[in-house]
C-alpha cells in the first residue's frame, strides 16, 4: 500500500510542470522534425521522406475521437506515467532499426506507434495540468509550460541533431550516431518517468468513470462547433493560414543538408543542429514572445494581418538562398530572422483558435480546432517532396511564397468578437 505522503493531492507545480512538457516537447519534435533528417542523413529520397513523414501528423489530427476514453478510463496521473514509458521504448526500438539493412518501413512503423503515444500523452498532460493547478497558478504556468516545451524543442532539433553530427564525423558510421542520440533521448525519458512516480500529485478527478460517460454530450460538441457563424471561413484560415509555411517545414532541413550540385546549401548535420534547432528555435520563441505582446497591447483584430506578412515574407529568403548559396554566416541570420517571424505569425494563429473556443466546451474546441491545424500542416507535408523534386528548390520556394497569398486572403473573411459571441 502506497504511502499517505507518496498520494499527496496538491504539490507545487515547479515539482511536475517543467518535467511534464519537456517530456511532451521531445517526442514531437523527434516525430515530426528529427525524424526528416535522421532519413535525409540515411539516403532516403526527399519525397518519399516528405510524404511519409507527413502522415506522422495524423494522430495529432484525430487525436479528438479517443480523448474521451483518456477522460474516461484510468486517472490521468496514470495515463501520463504509462505513456511516458512507452514512449522510452518505442524511442529505444527506433534507435536498433536505424541498424537494419531495410530500415525505412520498420523505423517508420515505430515513429507512427510513438506518435500515437505522443498524441495521448498530450490529452492527458493537458488534462491534468487544468486539474493540478488552480486558475491563479494555471496563469502564471502558462508561459512557463511553453517555455520548457521550447527547451525540448531545442534539445531534439538542436542538441540531439549536433551531437548526431558530431558522432557521424568521429564514428563514421551515421546509423550508429542516431542510434546512441536517440538512445539517449529514451534514457532521458527514463529519468523523467522515474521522477514524475514521486514528483507528481494526485489530484482528484471531478468524475466517476459511469457517470461521465452519459454526461460528455460527444455530439452536441462536434455540431456546436460546426454551427459556429462563418465556420468554412473559419476552416479555411486554419487550413490554407499556414498551408506555404506547411511546405516550407518539411523542406528546410533537406535544402540545409543537399549538396550545392542538387541545389542545397551543403551544411553537416552539426551545423543544422546548430542553425535551425538551437539558434532558428530561439528566434520562434523571441518571436512568439513578442507576438503575444503585440497582440495583447493592440488587439489581435489590428494585429493579424501585419503578423501574418511577418511569418510570410521572409520565407523570400529561402528563394534568395537557393538562387545565391551565401555563406553559413548568412545562413544562420536569415533562418534565425524567419523562424523569428515565424513565431510571431503563429502566435496571432493559436490566439484566434483559443479566441473560437467558446463555453461551455471550451478544451473540445480547441482540441478540434488544433486537430483541422495538424491536418493543415499534413496535408501539403504530403506533396512537398514530390513538388520539389520535379521543379528544384528555387521554384518550390517561389510557389511557397505565392501559396502565402492564399492564407493571407482568408484573414479577411473571418468573424470577429460580435459575430463569435453571436
Amino acid at each position: 500500500m502506497e504511502s499517505t505522503q507518496k498520494k499527496v493531492s496538491t504539490r507545487h507545480p515547479w515539482f511536475f510542470i517543467p518535467t511534464l512538457y519537456f517530456a511532451q516537447g521531445i517526442p514531437y519534435i523527434l516525430i515530426n522534425s528529427v525524424s526528416v533528417i535522421i532519413y535525409k542523413n540515411l539516403g532516403v529520397d526527399n519525397a518519399t521522406i516528405a510524404f511519409w513523414t507527413s502522415l506522422l501528423y495524423l494522430p495529432w489530427v484525430i487525436k479528438m475521437f479517443w480523448s474521451p476514453f483518456v477522460e474516461l478510463y484510468a486517472t490521468k496521473r496514470k495515463w501520463i506515467l504509462v505513456t511516458q514509458l512507452a514512449m522510452m521504448a518505442c524511442l529505444l526500438l527506433a534507435a536498433l532499426s536505424f541498424n537494419l539493412e531495410n530500415f525505412f518501413f520498420p523505423s517508420l512503423i515505430i515513429f507512427t506507434l510513438g506518435a500515437f503515444i505522443s498524441a495521448t500523452y498530450d490529452i492527458a498532460a493537458d488534462g491534468f495540468y487544468l486539474i493540478a493547478l488552480n486558475p491563479e497558478q494555471q496563469a502564471v504556468f502558462a508561459g512557463i509550460r511553453t517555455v520548457f516545451y521550447r527547451g525540448a524543442v531545442i534539445f531534439g532539433s538542436g542538441f540531439l541533431v549536433f551531437f548526431a553530427g558530431t558522432l557521424a564525423e568521429k564514428l563514421g558510421n551515421i546509423a550508429l550516431s542516431w542510434t546512441l542520440s536517440l538512445g539517449l533521448a529514451a534514457v532521458i525519458f527514463g529519468v523523467i518517468y522515474l521522477y514524475h512516480q514521486f514528483s507528481l500529485p494526485y489530484p482528484i478527478e471531478a468524475h466517476t468513470f459511469k457517470k461521465a460517460q452519459s454526461k460528455i454530450p460527444f455530439v452536441e460538441i462536434i455540431t456546436s462547433y460546426f454551427q459556429q457563424p462563418k465556420i468554412a471561413s473559419i476552416i479555411a484560415f486554419i487550413l490554407l493560414y499556414r498551408f506555404g509555411e506547411a511546405m516550407l517545414l518539411k523542406l528546410v532541413s533537406p535544402f540545409l543538408l543537399d549538396k550545392p550540385e542538387a541545389g542545397g546549401l551543403g551544411l553537416s548535420t552539426a551545423e543544422v543542429g546548430l542553425v535551425y534547432g538551437t539558434f532558428g528555435v530561439l528566434a520562434l520563441i523571441i518571436g512568439g514572445i513578442l507576438g503575444g505582446i503585440i497582440v495583447a497591447k493592440y488587439g489581435l483584430r489590428k494585429t493579424i494581418l501585419p503578423l501574418a506578412l511577418a511569418l510570410h515574407l521572409p520565407n523570400l529568403f529561402y528563394v534568395y538562398m537557393a538562387a545565391t548559396q551565401p555563406p553559413l554566416s548568412v545562413v544562420l541570420l536569415l533562418v534565425a530572422l524567419e523562424q523569428f517571424g515565424y513565431g510571431m505569425g503563429l502566435t496571432a494563429f493559436m490566439v484566434y483558435l483559443m479566441k473560437i473556443a467558446k463555453e461551455p466546451y471550451q478544451t473540445s474546441f480547441y482540441a478540434i480546432s488544433t486537430g483541422i491545424m495538424a491536418l493543415g500542416m499534413m496535408i501539403p507535408g504530403l506533396i512537398s517532396g514530390y513538388l520539389q523534386q520535379e521543379i528544384g528548390y528555387k521554384a518550390f520556394f517561389i510557389v511557397v511564397c505565392g501559396l502565402a497569398v492564399v492564407g493571407i486572403a482568408t484573414i479577411f473573411f473571418l468573424p470577429w468578437d460580435e459575430e463569435i459571441k453571436a
